[in-house]
C-alpha cells in the first residue's frame, strides 16, 4: 500500500531503524487484522481486502525505533482512504423477484397513451455512479404497448389501449448500474388490462378452488369434533352402567347381614326349627362390636347349652327389655327384645 522511511545519523546499531504498527482498534477490530508493515523496510502491506460499504478511513500510527541503549523513537499517524468498487449488483425492491410471490397490476380498458400503469424500484449498496441506475424493457407480450423512463422505472402506457389487445401482458424489465464493468438484475412485470377481476377465467378458477377447499375443511373440523364429543359421552355412560351394576356390600362404614341369614348351627326355640318371625332382626357388623344389635362372645363355660341341644320356652311372655341368649358351636349370642 505505502511505505514509511525514517533516518537515524548514529552509528551502527546506534542508527538502525525498526518499524512497528501501535496497537489500535478498527470498528472494534485490531488494526493488525486488516495492515502489516516490515520491521526492516517499512513497507506496509494490507492483510485483507476492505469494504467501502463498511468503513471508508482508517488510520495507524507506525513507530520507527532505533537499536540503541537506551532506545530512541519516533512515530507518525498513517490516514487509509478506501475508494469504492462496483461490487454490488442493484437490488430490486417492487415488483418482488420471480419465484418469491406473483404481484399483478390492474390496467384500466380505458387507459390513454401516457397513462401511469406501475413502477419498478431498485436500489444499489454502491456509491458514486456505481450507484446510477438506469431501466430498460428487455421483452413484452406487445412492444409498441408499454414503455418504461430511463432513469424513473416508470412504467407508462405508449399509446392508447384497444380491444385488440391482449388481456395479460408480461414485461421483463433490466435494471443495470452504472459501474465499469456494469452490474444488472432483472425482473418480471404482470398487466391485466381488465376493469373488474370477475372478468378473468383463472382467476374465477383460483377463488372456487379456495372456498371448495375451506368448505372441506370445516366439514373435516366439524366431523372430528362430533365424533369426539359422541365418544365421550359414550364412555361416561358405560362407566356409570357399569358402576351401577356392582353390588353395594358396604355402606355407611357397616356390613348388611340380611334377616333371612342364619348359621349353619343355630339354636332351635321351641321346637319350630328357627327363631319366631316377631324375634328376626337384621345385624350389622361395624369395627365396634359392643354397639351392635348382636353381641357375639367367646365362652367356654360349662354351663353353656351344647350345640345338639335346644332352648326351651320361658312360660312367660318374653317382656320389653329382656333377653334370650342362644349358644352355638361355642358361641353365645344375646338377643335383647326392646
Amino acid at each position: 500500500m505505502c511505505s514509511v522511511t525514517a533516518r537515524d545519523p548514529d552509528w551502527r546499531q546506534n542508527g538502525t531503524v525498526v518499524y512497528s504498527l501501535l496497537p489500535s482498534d478498527v470498528n472494534g477490530v485490531p488494526v493488525s487484522s486488516f495492515l502489516s508493515i516490515n520491521g526492516d523496510t517499512g513497507v506496509i502491506h494490507a492483510v485483507r481486502t476492505f469494504d467501502y460499504e463498511q468503513f471508508r478511513s482508517f488510520k495507524v500510527h507506525v513507530v520507527a525505533r532505533d537499536n540503541g541503549s537506551p532506545p530512541l523513537s519516533s512515530n507518525v499517524t498513517v490516514r487509509v482512504f478506501i475508494t469504492d468498487e462496483n461490487d454490488n449488483s442493484p437490488q430490486i425492491l417492487y415488483p418482488a423477484p420471480a419465484g418469491n410471490s406473483l404481484m399483478t397490476e390492474m390496467v384500466p380498458k380505458a387507459a390513454l397513451a401516457g397513462s401511469l400503469v406501475s413502477k419498478v424500484i431498485a436500489v444499489d449498496a454502491d456509491s458514486g455512479q456505481n450507484a446510477w441506475l438506469s431501466y430498460q424493457i428487455v421483452k413484452s407480450t406487445d412492444p409498441g404497448l408499454f414503455t418504461i423512463g430511463l432513469q424513473g422505472g416508470e412504467i407508462r402506457a405508449q399509446r392508447d389501449i384497444s380491444e385488440s389487445d391482449s388481456m395479460k401482458q408480461n414485461l421483463v424489465i433490466s435494471v443495470k448500474d452504472n459501474g465499469q464493468p456494469s452490474l444488472s438484475a432483472t425482473c418480471d412485470v404482470y398487466l391485466l388490462i381488465s376493469d373488474n377481476l370477475a372478468e378473468v377465467p383463472e382467476l374465477k378458477d383460483m377463488a372456487y378452488e379456495d372456498s371448495s377447499k375451506l368448505t372441506s375443511y370445516l366439514i373435516i373440523a366439524l366431523v372430528s369434533v362430533s365424533t369426539f364429543f359422541l365418544t365421550f359421552i359414550i364412555l361416561i355412560l358405560a362407566v356409570r352402567f357399569c358402576r351401577s351394576r356392582k353390588p353395594r356390600m358396604l355402606f355407611d362404614g357397616a356390613v348388611a347381614i340380611p334377616s333371612a341369614y342364619f348359621p349353619p348351627n343355630y339354636a332351635e326355640v321351641d321346637g319350630a326349627g328357627t327363631l319366631r318371625s316377631s324375634y328376626n332382626y337384621d345385624a350389622y357388623l361395624t369395627t365396634g362390636s359392643r354397639t351392635s344389635d348382636f353381641k357375639f362372645a367367646r365362652s367356654y363355660n360349662d354351663s353353656t347349652l351344647p350345640a345338639d341341644q335346644t332352648l326351651t320356652r320361658c312360660p312367660d311372655t318374653l317382656l320389653e327389655g329382656s333377653s334370650i341368649t342362644l349358644n352355638t358351636a361355642g358361641e353365645s349370642i344375646e338377643v335383647r327384645q326392646n
